[in-house]
């Protein structure tokens, strides 16, 4: 317990030795005194059962979580991002894309994560331009020092 830097290996290293020691009758209480869920000390309880002490100081957390999007994809995605004559127009355009072009049916708010994630996207699409406008004016606007 000493040696231990990380409060959540304390924590577990407590509540062994804690319930070695009988200190408390019922577990809720255990769980009470260290901060814990009811259910946490179950888990750290069959762990220590089943695996022993060196089981119960393995924090496994996280993990071998599959990428929703294959890596073609990804690739083909970040091409039509960077596309400047045909770019997606929001995010849900590119939920649209993806289910026609690579059979993906990704929900509206994932794929946002995802393109903010990996693209650092800001989907914009520009304002609308009035029907009178006149080109000619505008380039002789921009030429103008």
């Amino acid at each position: 317990l000493r040696i231990t830097d990380s409060y959540r290996l304390k924590l577990r290293i407590q509540s062994l030795i804690l319930t070695k020691e009988n200190k408390f009758k019922e577990r809720n209480q255990l769980a009470k005194f260290l901060g814990v869920s009811k259910s946490a000390l179950q888990k750290w309880t069959e762990k220590y059962e089943k695996s022993g002490l060196e089981g119960l100081l393995t924090i496994s957390s996280g993990g071998d979580r599959k990428t929703i999007i294959p890596e073609s994809v990804h690739l083909k995605l970040k091409k039509k991002l960077e596309d400047s004559e045909n770019p997606l127009r929001g995010y849900w355009d590119a939920v649209a894309w993806l289910k026609e072009h690579h059979q993906l049916e990704i929900k509206y708010h994932t794929l946002r994560a995802y393109l903010k994630r990996h693209f650092q996207s800001k989907l914009k699409t520009p304002r609308k331009s009035h029907y009178k406008k006149d080109e000619q004016a505008i380039k002789a606007f921009k030429k103008t020092p």
